[in-house]
């Protein structure tokens, strides 16, 4: 990303359900929040392990959350040794702008990724489209491949584009693809306010395969407030996945939590390999996405024929193709939004940001699914938030105070 390098997301994709929600990271579309130690001879340093562990709007992607408010969806950091490579390659950041003009784009990208999730939703709930999802999730590659060649075009200069052999960028292709499709087929079948509380296992989970790979541990606090938000989704995965007797009332299938899982398990694995992608081919954010997108859809089509169970095209109402359409521009309107997100404003209010997407998102699926304020799965629904609120809370104030040590060490020199 253009800009302020530590601020770039990684692996941010606005074309998964979320936003990221999640990522687009990805959150599920956010910003590194992660300050970790490491332990073990010959460890690289702590700036380097702050690429590591990722808040799960970074893979919203796209939102949809990326979240990769991952990326995600949907650009949640650039690599140590990356910076000057990418910097020198890549047009200067957009000038600060005023209050007005970074509220407006912080309200779009809320209003986008918000609005991708329920126009997915309401895609996948007609039995024609709900098994079409590679052929879907190509559609959302070849839009945001298209969205990011445009702002590339020297009009714009978002990003300079470089190119990485598919060799090189198959891997994560395939990861990326996973980290799409799974969370949409958890969407499908499954209520919108159980989607985007499970997104919220992403966290730990990144933690979890951060510890084990590279011995990265979290603040003592951070874990304890890990607790109660994993808690919090089981309480959700149970009461919303109970059968009940009102039909009006919509629940979650089984396969809507085993999709959700595999989902959380694809976004952490994709959300751990971008940052030794940053690394390995010293670009930014975009740059990867920019050579991810057109493969992914190119081995989608493959696929597509063997797996996906196409609708009768004529067949399909009018209002469908006009919210695939919509689907799409969401996703292009995330992917901009979060650039002018990440180059203007602090940790602090892509974070509020992240946080007012999930809780507008749980509160709209819960109006949407018929349950009443006395619904059991309610408990488990503010145990969740509140816990990765304040896992954020706790993470924010450990950053603030590395930047102050970093400063007094600064200046000590």
């Amino acid at each position: 990303m253009v800009g302020d390098n530590s601020r770039d997301r990684a692996g941010s994709f606005a074309s998964s359900a979320e936003t990221a929600a999640d990522n687009s990271n990805n959150n599920n579309e956010k910003i590194l929040l992660t300050p970790i130690t490491r332990t073990g001879k010959g460890q690289s340093s702590e700036d380097d392990d702050l690429e590591k562990l990722r808040s799960p709007d970074e893979l919203d992607i796209d939102g949809y959350d990326n979240e990769n408010e991952e990326a995600d969806s949907l650009l949640r950091g650039e690599p140590d040794g990356a910076v000057s490579a990418v910097a020198t390659s890549q047009p200067a950041a957009p000038p600060p702008s005023n209050f007005t003009t970074s509220l407006l784009w912080m309200v779009i990208n809320t209003l986008a990724t918000v609005g991708i999730v329920f126009t997915n939703k309401a895609i996948f709930s007609d039995p024609s489209l709900k098994l079409a999802q590679l052929t879907f999730a190509c559609f959302h590659f070849f839009i945001t491949y298209l969205t990011l060649y445009t702002i590339s075009l020297p009009r714009f200069a978002f990003f300079v584009p470089r190119r990485a052999s598919i060799r090189d960028i198959l891997p994560l292709s395939i990861a990326m693809s996973l980290n799409v499709i799974l969370p949409n087929l958890s969407l499908a079948f499954s209520t919108v306010t159980f989607y985007q509380v499970a997104r919220i296992l992403l966290t730990p989970t990144v933690a979890l395969m951060n510890y084990m790979l590279y011995s990265s541990t979290l603040p003592k606090n951070a874990i304890i407030a890990l607790i109660p938000a994993c808690l919090g989704v089981g309480m959700v995965s149970y009461y919303d996945s109970l059968p009940s007797s009102d039909a009006s009332i919509k629940t979650t299938t089984s396969l809507g939590v085993i999709f959700a899982l595999l989902g959380i398990l694809a976004s952490s694995l994709y959300t751990v390999w971008i940052a030794s992608y940053h690394r390995k081919l010293q670009m930014s954010s975009m740059q990867l996405l920019f050579n991810q997108a057109p493969v992914s859809a190119f081995l989608l089509l493959y696929i597509i024929p063997f797996v996906d169970t196409f609708p009768v095209w004529t067949e399909v109402p009018v209002n469908r193709w006009v919210m695939i359409m919509m689907s799409g521009g969401f996703a292009s309107l995330i992917n901009i939004s979060q650039f002018y997100i990440i180059a203007q404003t602090g940790p602090v209010s892509s974070t509020v940001v992240g946080h007012v997407k999930t809780c507008t998102i749980v509160a709209l699926g819960w109006i949407s699914s018929g349950r009443g304020v006395g619904d059991k799965s309610v408990l488990g629904v503010f145990v969740a938030i509140g816990g990765i609120i304040a896992y954020s809370i706790v993470m924010l104030k450990e950053k603030a105070k590395q930047a102050v040590a970093a400063a007094a060490s600064q200046e000590r020199r």
